[in-house]
């Protein structure tokens, strides 16, 4: 591109699960960064082990990075933790400013700023619709990761919009593989009629083991992104991750170019995608107009 000699040789970037690089490289390759010449990606994943981020974060910050780009709550706070001068953009990150992660939306005032998901608001309407779809819907369970830092807002709301339905739920937890193994478990024993899952790389991991589950379980399951409804999930609803993507190599841009993370707002969605598996809805006897909201 013109003006590439201006560019900083050799940045590089922290990005949290190795198939979101493909999304980042295509945004930053439109913006007119050549990797391997203007700009250098590094990779780093925790394969849904979130205590390794901490690790993650320190090797990379002793690879003198110049960015660093998390995917996930707990990602961005492992990397606030480890630095506080090198630029952090974040992407699907819940509640930035409850987490510690920033003093506010508007002006973050420090070394981290990106976009948020609203994760925690949209657990609670991923339980309505599951109740939508099911009506006779009384007791579902709820999975999520005591680890994970944008949990326990997400489990209030999810509270409130429980009582408001009628519905009981069944808390589970896993912070771990084990713990899943557990939590499933539990989910059987119990006789859950539905299953909520919070955001989590956890879950992504172990998608096909939870699905594999809630298939041979009869279970009907809302996730957060459109990938978990094509691979069996009666229902997705959440951010468009593409969009997420997209918007940090904006940031990261802007950040290359001089402006300080403190004085970039962080931006809120404001798209939303539905996904129905019609194989899976017809197994349960489901008419998609009772969830096209």
């Amino acid at each position: 591109m013109a003006g590439a000699a201006h560019w900083h040789f050799g940045d590089r970037l922290l990005i949290r699960e190795r198939r979101k690089l493909a999304r980042i490289s295509s945004a930053l390759r439109e913006l007119g960064y050549a990797e391997g010449q203007s700009i250098t990606l590094v990779t780093r994943s925790v394969d849904g082990r979130n205590e390794r981020l901490r690790g993650l974060a320190a090797e990379l910050i002793g690879l003198r990075v110049d960015i660093i780009v998390t995917t996930g709550t707990p990602a961005a706070v492992a990397a606030k933790q480890a630095t506080s001068t090198i630029p952090i953009v974040m992407t699907v990150a819940t509640d930035p400013v409850g987490a510690g992660l920033t003093a506010s939306l508007g002006r973050p005032g420090g070394n981290v700023t990106g976009l948020a998901n609203l994760d925690a608001e949209l657990s609670a309407k991923r339980l309505e619709m599951l109740k939508a779809a099911i009506p006779a819907l009384s007791r579902v369970a709820i999975l999520w990761n005591p680890a994970n830092p944008a949990h326990r807002p997400a489990l209030a709301d999810i509270e409130s919009a429980a009582h408001a339905l009628g519905i009981r739920l069944q808390l589970v937890e896993a912070r771990d593989s084990g713990e899943l193994n557990e939590a499933l478990s539990a989910m059987k024993r119990e006789r859950a009629g539905g299953l909520v899952l919070l955001a989590d790389s956890l879950f992504s991991t172990h998608r096909a083991r939870i699905l594999d589950f809630a298939a041979k379980n009869r279970l009907p399951s809302i996730f957060w992104q459109g990938g978990f409804a094509e691979a069996g999930a009666l229902l997705s609803y959440g951010t468009s991750y593409p969009d997420l993507f997209r918007g940090a190599a904006n940031y990261v841009d802007k950040i290359l170019k001089g402006t300080k993370p403190a004085d970039l707002p962080i931006e809120q969605p404001f798209k939303f995608e539905l996904v129905v598996n019609l194989k899976t809805a017809k197994t349960f006897s489901v008419s998609c107009q009772a969830i096209s909201f």
